[in-house]
Parts: structure tokens; C-alpha cells; sequence
């Protein structure tokens, strides 16, 4: 069954030793389906998505999917100690990023919980960002 949910999402990206902070409170939907959580929520113009819906779907305590709907479309997989390569579409073309989570850790159940992540990103296996994703749940 989903829930209506708040959703807190805190990311950290830094690139050439600069590290930058952004912060997103929304609403959206979490729920459980099989064995996988799933969190849904529309991107607003302050993202820079306007239009597209995310879903991050926690398949197990080690891989977390990021689905990204509309423009820009993105599946990105998120999984502890594997190097997967996903798709990033910009306004320039398609362009497939290696993607390396060092740390995954999920702590979420039926009513909602955190989940956070730590992953570097590469281009042609040349390093681009270390990223680190905090996300809070909690029933509306």
C-alpha cells in the first residue's frame, strides 16, 4: 500500500576538492513491493527537473536504483562495492556513467526510515565527483 510521505533528501557533491551542499524537502510516495522499498516523488524547477518523476527503488541493504521519468531520463544503479554503468541523459545526448558506491545503508520500514549513500561518478573511467545522498522518510 503507498503511503503519502515527506521526504528530507540532502546530497554532497564534490569535484576538484570543492564540495557543494543541496537540500530538498517534498512530499511523495514509499512503499513496499516484493522484497523492495520504493520512494517516488515529482522534481520541481528548483532541481532542475521540472517535469520528470524519481523513483529510488532499495532492492537489499547493498543496491539502491535511482529511475529518473521524463527530462532528463537517468538509471543510475547504486550498489556497495560493484563499479555499474548507467545512463544520464543531457540536453547535449546520452552519456553512460560509471557509477561506484563505497557505502550503502538502509534502515527504513513500513513507516519510513533513512537511507543514505556514498558513490563516486567517472566518465571513461576518468573521476569526476565523490556524492554522498541522505534521505529521510516520514508519514505524512
Amino acid at each position: 500500500m503507498k503511503k503519502d510521505v515527506f521526504i528530507n533528501i540532502k546530497g554532497v557533491q564534490t569535484a576538484d576538492g570543492e564540495s557543494d551542499v543541496s537540500e530538498l524537502y517534498t512530499q511523495g510516495n514509499f512503499y513496499k513491493k516484493n522484497s523492495s522499498y520504493y520512494i517516488t516523488y515529482k522534481e520541481s524547477e528548483t532541481t532542475g527537473f521540472e517535469g520528470a518523476t524519481t523513483t529510488l527503488k532499495v532492492e537489499n541493504e547493498n543496491k539502491v536504483s535511482l529511475i529518473r521519468f521524463g527530462n532528463p531520463r537517468t538509471n543510475l544503479i547504486i550498489e556497495k562495492g560493484v563499479r555499474n554503468v548507467g545512463l544520464y541523459e543531457t540536453e547535449h545526448g546520452e552519456l553512460y556513467i560509471g557509477v561506484n558506491a563505497s557505502e550503502v545503508n538502509v534502515d527504513l520500514n513500513e513507516n519510513g526510515g533513512n537511507l543514505e549513500f556514498k558513490y563516486s561518478l567517472d566518465i571513461n573511467t576518468s573521476h569526476i565527483s565523490d556524492n554522498e545522498v541522505y534521505i529521510n522518510i516520514k508519514e505524512c
